[in-house]
């Protein structure tokens, strides 16, 4: 089973399951922790072969459906039947999966940084990182992707973040967790299609600029997605601006759970 912390306040608070993104772990979330806990369950995750999760646990053929089933295996673990769930970067697909394959387990997402299409210039990205990704060193190529994404001065801290915790991974893990991107885009229309019944909302920073034209295409092809821009950030922007976006966060969740609780007449 994966690696996970849980901080409970009350059996009757909203539960929130945080996920990261490639080479995180449940640490990246460190900047809102303290605020959530003060009126939420909170779930914290390290995904396959990263943090204190286990390692070497990939079989041929193993795909986002496959990972978003281990982050249910927990949820069943602590006795958690729904949640509100806040993913980051390469975690918002794995977010969107579960919303796909379990959605009556989906209070509601909300998506920072969040990867629902890969343009050109990402395309061209990946497909360097996939080809050199078995005789160049992963951390290598992980700083080269870190830096292409977040290149400003005022992203230093995330970058900083995400590189120190890649360090923690192994070559093999790298190479799986990259070989998942190949067949991406067709996978991701259909998660936007599948998945717009459950409450979203999109958290990017103004500045993440691989990323944002695709949210605003989607959000306007679809009345139920929500998209709010946290100025001076980058594609980290819970560790760029965490004020911002535990607030919009909070906020959102506060909104759902209220809509929830109110019962129609009659």
């Amino acid at each position: 089973m994966l690696h996970y912390r849980t901080i409970e306040i009350s059996p009757t608070a909203p539960w929130v399951t945080f996920i990261h993104g490639a080479g995180g772990s449940l640490s990246v979330w460190f900047k809102q922790i303290r605020e959530f806990r003060k009126e939420h369950n909170v779930l914290l995750i390290d995904l396959r072969g990263h943090g204190k999760s286990e390692r070497d646990q990939w079989k041929k053929g193993d795909t986002f459906a496959d990972v978003s089933k281990e982050v249910i295996e927990v949820l069943d673990e602590i006795g958690v039947e729904k949640t509100h769930i806040i993913g980051m970067s390469l975690g918002t697909i794995v977010a969107q999966t579960i919303a796909d394959n379990y959605p009556e387990r989906v209070k509601s997402l909300i998506l920072g940084g969040a990867i629902i299409r890969f343009d050109i210039r990402t395309k061209i990205l990946l497909w360097a990182g996939r080809t050199m990704k078995r005789f160049v060193p992963y951390m290598l190529l992980y700083r080269l992707f870190a830096y292409i994404i977040m290149p400003l001065k005022e992203h230093e801290e995330s970058r900083l973040a995400f590189v120190n915790e890649a360090k923690k991974m192994c070559q093999k893990e790298f190479i799986k967790w990259m070989s998942l991107t190949s067949l991406i885009n067709p996978y991701l229309t259909r998660l936007q299609a599948s998945t717009n019944a459950i409450p979203t909302l999109f958290l990017m920073g103004d500045e993440d600029y691989l990323f944002i034209p695709p949210i605003e295409e989607v959000v306007r092809r679809n009345e139920g997605f929500e998209f709010i821009k946290i100025e001076k950030s980058g594609h980290v922007c819970n560790i760029d601006q965490p004020d911002l976006f535990n607030r919009f966060s909070i906020d959102y969740i506060s909104k759902i759970e209220q809509r929830k609780s109110v019962i129609p007449a009659g």
